[in-house]
């Protein structure tokens, strides 16, 4: 098994590629880019995604989506370690402060850009861009949610705690960790890293939903063994509550926000996982 500063230096030379294959496509147009998520502000794991952040000169062209499409299958092609989990996040400063359109820089990760985001080179630009507000976070927070989890097989994973351990530790790890991040931003207003967010859940949250998440953390970097009964017993003490919680929470802000639809949507998801 790769140490995790070796996992962590796999991770770093996928993005040094990636940022120089966007200079080889963009030049004079690539104004910046920056390392984002766990490889910007720390906890990069076996599981973690690289995250690539782009910034280029207004205005974006029509061809530049097609370009970050072949960017991210170029890199892809290599078989590099992390080559198949390369987000790219791109936009222009116009893009990125709300006076155009354009790009792909959703509420979450423009906060991380701002927050925490690491110059790989080019100009600093996040002094000109607009901090995304409660409001944006939340609802970008649950409308991904919705998309990624609100399945029916990720619900069935959840009401059945021998299939969701016997799933790979990204996936485990990321359907038990990130409603605690969701209600980690949705509390705070900060970008919700995994290390934080679980240290702020264990402190303010009671119940079995608390160790569950302790060792959600330490799966990041190897799951549970198949042997293990403890975890068995974690995930089906755990696993329902932490959930609950997590829709109990954003049911009644989307309310409060004016968003009747995705808070219907929540009080439906919370149904279908307690039937």
């Amino acid at each position: 098994m790769t140490s995790p500063s070796g996992v962590a230096a796999q991770g770093e030379e996928l993005l040094a590629a990636a940022f120089s294959l966007a200079q080889q496509t963009w030049r004079g147009r690539l104004v910046a880019g920056y390392a984002l998520g766990s490889l910007a502000h720390g906890g990069f794991s076996a599981v973690s995604d690289t995250d690539l952040g782009l910034v280029l000169s207004d205005p974006l062209l029509a061809s530049d989506n097609a370009s970050i499409t072949s960017l991210v299958q170029s890199i892809k092609s290599t078989d590099r370690p992390f080559a198949d989990r390369l987000s790219v996040f791109w936009g222009s400063v116009g893009t990125l402060s709300g006076s155009s359109q354009g790009g792909r820089f959703p509420p979450l990760d423009r906060l991380d850009l701002i927050k925490y985001g690491r110059l790989l080179g080019g100009t600093d630009v996040r002094s000109k861009l607009t901090t995304p507000t409660r409001k944006e976070l939340v609802v970008a927070g649950a409308e991904f949610a919705l998309w990624r989890l609100a399945t029916d097989e990720v619900i069935s994973k959840l009401k059945h705690p021998q299939s969701l351990a016997r799933s790979d530790p990204k996936t485990l790890t990321k359907l038990l960790l990130y409603p605690v991040r969701f209600m980690f931003t949705a509390r705070t207003g900060e970008v919700g890293r995994n290390e934080a967010a679980v240290e702020y859940f264990v402190e303010t949250a009671k119940g079995p939903a608390t160790k569950l998440v302790r060792l959600a953390l330490d799966w990041r970097n190897a799951g549970p063994l198949d042997s293990d009964p403890s975890a068995m017993r974690a995930i089906a003490a755990g696993v329902v509550p932490l959930y609950e919680e997590f829709l109990g929470d954003h049911e009644s802000r989307l309310k409060e926000y004016g968003r009747q639809d995705l808070a219907e949507a929540f009080s439906q998801w919370r149904q279908r996982l307690l039937a």
